[in-house]
């Protein structure tokens, strides 16, 4: 089988993590597969804020519900909306939201690919996040990526009950 695909199959979320660091060569190695994410005109108007401090991931974990896992380190994935409006896009097009996508897409796999647990959050407040981070005006947080290794006895991938085949989500047309 091809290697991505076989990544693709069988990378999972991970929602356990040991308290082994994410190395810094790690961490560059992922974010350097994410600038090579797709992105809407090739403008990359996301920018990647990286912690893999206690106290911060602590601080990020209590203004996070989402965030089950005790990760090391953390990538928080956000659109630079100030760039966005130097190209003339409106706060309301999805182009830059689904490129938040690709490029947690790309740090999944990227993480998957050299050993490293990863999982995305959505559940959590842009402002604390954003006060947490210091981030400037403009810079809004979407997404925060957990990076760690995962734990031994982690709980299980969820199941919902039988494996979905692509037949079952796909709809030709003529």
């Amino acid at each position: 089988m091809n290697a991505v695909l076989a990544a693709i199959r069988s990378r999972r979320v991970v929602r356990s993590m040991d308290d082994e660091p994410v190395g810094r060569e790690a961490l560059a190695a992922i974010l350097d597969a994410a600038r090579w994410a797709p992105s809407a005109g090739n403008r990359h108007l996301q920018r990647f804020v990286v912690t893999d401090h206690p106290g911060t991931l602590r601080v990020l974990r209590m203004v996070s519900p989402g965030m089950i896992a005790r990760p090391t380190a953390a990538i928080v994935i956000c659109t630079d909306w100030s760039l966005a409006a130097e190209f003339g896009f409106r706060p309301d097009v999805p182009g830059p939201w689904i490129d938040v996508g690709t490029a947690a897409a790309t740090i999944l796999l990227a993480a998957h690919s050299i050993g490293v647990g990863a999982g995305p959050v959505t559940s959590f407040s842009k402002a604390a996040v954003s006060t947490l981070l210091e981030l400037p005006d403009g810079l809004e947080p979407d997404m925060i990526v957990c990076l760690g290794h995962p734990a031994s006895g982690g709980p299980a991938p969820i199941r919902r009950g039988r494996t979905i085949a692509w037949q079952d989500l796909t709809t030709f047309v003529p």
